[in-house]
């Protein structure tokens, strides 16, 4: 299997050395362009692609051409490896390329050649830093060769946005990308829409967005009314639980659960019978959330607290995650927790993974260092393949084998000494931490010894550009978070190579081994020297969680004195059975995230396709009749009396009422009694449209899309409590995935009848209102909305399905039933 992976990797490589010797016979005569005739390929181009010729056609010249624009412009010439990495790119492939092989400007080669089409090109970055970034260092490239570039920011106004995503080009982040789609699914005119469609896309750390961050769902939500007392209540009841007495937790799933003594000491202390009631259920979550608060959730790893507010740190890279909220009333806890004020709980009004973002764009590419171990996932997934793009130089960098301490006293002693040591000859210091609160303790430990030193984390993150920029220069000691591990570039200062280059030292292993590998990339660039070596303990959370007892036993018989470490090849295996049980673990949770998003993906399909419809109308009379015929054939349908095998007209009438119909039904069969109340429906409608007058389009439009809104809203509350339920039916042997696609549809046509019912009720009881008090309502409930990329919870394993790329999954044609009909 790994030799015909290898041999797949070399064939492409191969075919890719090919095109890349074109692109280089071309070189020449592109050089001796005028810079008029250079630019003006770009127009060539563009007409070429009209009179039928393909991108595939254009791409040894169009490299060619912006090879030559790059230099001219921004003095960089792209190097063979990275021509074939732009291949692989346009190709929809993941191209795994090594720190220093410079990404930034490869991607330049498939935005440039697909960005001809006239279609949107994104590429996704990992933060609004990298995003602004680049977006100015490589646009002269392109707007030499006339093309717009854009790029978003997450404070950017509306106007601004629209700007950015109008130009060939948009940088941005991926979280700013997914918001503005689902921004763009609850505005109320068509105008108001920021992006325009998903052509093709790159993401910069692919991994890292693609897979880790596909645990987290992007969620667009609004406030709720829980009153604040309530989390500071629990707080401080949660305080008088104790753990392994009330209550158990596991920390490699990070679930907890209450025991019999927990349950009754709850049930005393809030005054109930039965903390399990129904009417009850609100004690048990907000219970659960505040022991969640105190047991998963510590201050400077997960989050900082500054200027009275709760701010996530981002887990993988380090970064405040500002405005970002936890959702489901942890926040809230966590608040409660700490003592600051309490913001006011959400309501989810709209979600998406970005598994099932990214999957929306016709042509789906990304570029990391480390992507070739997750290569089934990639293709699982997204339906992309991984290539491996060799580097410029062979890499020359010692990697040395782990030291491991038996307490992380004895681990920061040795880490220091190191540090000193190799500060001492004047050679540059990486230290990689995995927390806020580990970087600042051994800052405090450096303070003591004198040693001068930098500290990146998102505290200080404003200061990352300056601080990267010396971190290779003699002398000089850098403490970072792993943010300091994607999308830097840490060149040597004069005189470093002699000294054995910049040398990374690792203070613990983190969960995901491609972490640990970016930041040893940081090292050992375009062939310069460099060194790392990862110094940990059997007291740091990875091996304490995940095989760190046996080591510890092992080094107890072994008699291993204090201060004493050991360096061998068996421990380091045991440390990578660690990890790989934690990705492990990862990965369930994210493919079981992504089978109940796929399946609510459809829904969202239709739901969104349903609301630009309605967007796009001018008239709604045949919509309406629509909703009218399938409201009127339930009302008869329910009416039908089996006894006496006839309708039942009374019940008729009744139903009617509601409508502020009054009438007596004189029909007989099924087919004149529905004529009958459609008759009486439509008569009202064409009332209440007189009374309106012009008006009466403009007002029905904003009414059909908060109901529309306001279902689907409850919908997504209805399906949060799903997941949750089925996840106990692996127990009664049932796939959860099956059960929930089952009942999910099941809640979603119950929501389409709500809808049909809701809208009816309301056209016939609208009274004459100004319809731009409609529209502020609408707009004002859109204004108040939050923007949260929250973690989740995953309930149990289970066979992975629908691995086929999904595209525009419901096109639905103008009838409204057929419009919400979803495939099963």
């Amino acid at each position: 299997m790994l030799f015909g992976l290898i041999d797949k990797n070399k064939s492409l490589l191969k075919k890719y050395s090919k095109i890349a010797n074109k692109i280089n016979e071309l070189e020449e005569s592109v050089k001796s362009l005028s810079d008029t005739e250079l630019s003006g390929k770009t127009l060539e181009f563009k007409n070429r692609l009209k009179q039928g010729e393909s991108l595939d056609d254009i791409l040894p010249e169009a490299f060619a051409v912006v090879r030559e624009a790059s230099r001219r412009t921004v003095g960089m010439r792209h190097f063979d490896v990275q021509l074939m990495g732009g291949i692989a790119l346009h190709e929809g492939k993941i191209t795994e390329m090594k720190t220093g092989e410079g990404k930034t400007l490869v991607a330049t080669l498939p935005i440039y050649l697909n960005a001809l089409t006239g279609k949107n090109v994104h590429l996704a970055t990992h933060n609004d830093y990298l995003a602004k970034r680049d977006a100015n260092w490589m646009g002269p490239v392109y707007e030499y060769l006339g093309l717009s570039v854009g790029y978003i920011q997450a404070n950017m106004d509306k106007e601004d946005r629209k700007k950015a995503y109008q130009a060939d080009i948009t940088y941005g982040t991926a979280n700013e990308f997914g918001f503005d789609y689902l921004r763009d699914n609850l505005v109320y005119e068509n105008t108001d829409k920021v992006q325009r469609g998903h052509y093709f896309t790159i993401v910069d750390e692919a991994d890292s967005i693609l897979i880790d961050e596909a645990r987290t769902p992007l969620i667009i939500s609004g406030p709720s009314d829980t009153p604040s007392e309530l989390y500071r209540r629990f707080a401080s009841l949660a305080k008088r639980f104790i753990v392994e007495k009330d209550y158990t937790i596991d920390e490699k799933q990070k679930t907890l659960a209450l025991t019999e003594e927990g349950i009754s000491k709850a049930e005393k202390l809030l005054s109930v019978d039965n903390l399990y009631d129904p009417s009850n259920i609100k004690y048990l979550f907000h219970l659960l959330n505040a022991l969640k608060a105190i047991n998963f959730f510590k201050r400077d790893k997960d989050y900082i607290v500054r200027d009275g507010e709760v701010v996530i740190v981002d887990e993988f890279t380090g970064r405040l995650l500002a405005g970002r909220r936890y959702s489901e009333g942890l926040h809230q806890a966590i608040e409660a927790k700490e003592g600051v004020k309490i913001k006011e709980e959400s309501v989810t009004f709209a979600t998406i993974t970005f598994q099932n973002y990214f999957r929306m764009y016709e042509k789906l590419s990304g570029m990391t260092g480390t992507a070739k171990t997750e290569e089934d996932e990639f293709k699982a997934i997204y339906n992309t393949e991984v290539v491996v793009i060799p580097t410029n130089e062979p890499v020359i960098r010692e990697d040395k084998n782990d030291l491991i301490f038996k307490t992380q006293k004895e681990k920061y002693q040795s880490i220091i000494d190191e540090i000193e040591k190799r500060n001492q000859k004047g050679q540059p210091v990486l230290v990689g931490t995995t927390s806020i609160e580990n970087s600042e303790i051994i800052s405090e430990l450096l303070k003591k010894r004198g040693i001068k030193h930098e500290v990146l984390n998102a505290k200080y993150h404003e200061r990352e550009a300056e601080i990267i920029a010396h971190a290779g220069e003699k002398n000089a000691v850098t403490i970072a978070t792993n943010m300091a591990g994607r999308g830097t570039d840490i060149k040597l200062g004069e005189g470093v190579k002699e000294l054995g280059g910049l040398f990374v030292l690792g203070t613990e292993r983190h969960e995901s081994r491609r972490i640990d590998n970016q930041l040893i990339g940081r090292s050992g660039r375009q062939g310069d020297p460099g060194e790392s070596r990862f110094i940990i303990s059997f007291e740091d959370d990875v091996l304490r969680l995940f095989g760190g007892d046996r080591m510890k036993n092992m080094m107890t018989a072994l008699k291993i004195e204090e201060g004493q470490p050991i360096e061998h090849k068996m421990l380091s295996k045991v440390i990578r059975d660690a990890q790989k049980k934690i990705e492990g673990i990862h990965f369930s949770i994210r493919k079981r995230l992504y089978e109940f998003d796929s399946v609510m993906d459809k829904q969202r399909s239709v739901i969104y396709n349903h609301r630009d419809w309605i967007l796009e109308q001018g008239n709604y009379d045949d919509h309406i009749k629509e909703i009218f015929t399938d409201v009127v054939e339930r009302i008869v349908e329910s009416s039908w009396d089996e006894v006496e095998e006839k309708y039942n007209k009374s019940s008729i009438s009744e139903k009617l009422k509601q409508y502020l119909i009054i009438s007596d039904i004189k029909g007989n069969t099924r087919e004149e009694i529905e004529d009958e109340i459609f008759d009486l429906l439509w008569k009202r409608y064409q009332y209440k449209k007189e009374e309106f007058g012009e008006d009466f389009n403009k007002v029905a439009k904003f009414v059909m899309l908060r109901i529309i809104d306001e279902k689907w809203r409850h919908h997504l509350d209805s399906i949060e409590a799903l997941k949750e339920a089925v996840g106990l039916r692996s127990y009664g042997q049932k796939d959860p995935v099956m059960e929930f696609k089952k009942e999910s549809y099941i809640l979603f046509d119950q929501m389409v009848d709500s809808i049909y019912d809701e809208i009816v009720n309301y056209l016939m009881r609208i009274a004459k209102v100004v319809p731009e008090k409609e529209e502020r309502e609408a707009k004002r409930i859109y204004a108040s909305l939050n923007f949260v990329h929250n973690n989740v919870s995953a309930v149990d394993e289970s066979n992975d399905n629908g691995r086929s790329k999904s595209k525009n999954i419901t096109k639905p044609s103008n009838k409204i039933k057929k419009r919400y009909k979803v495939k099963r």
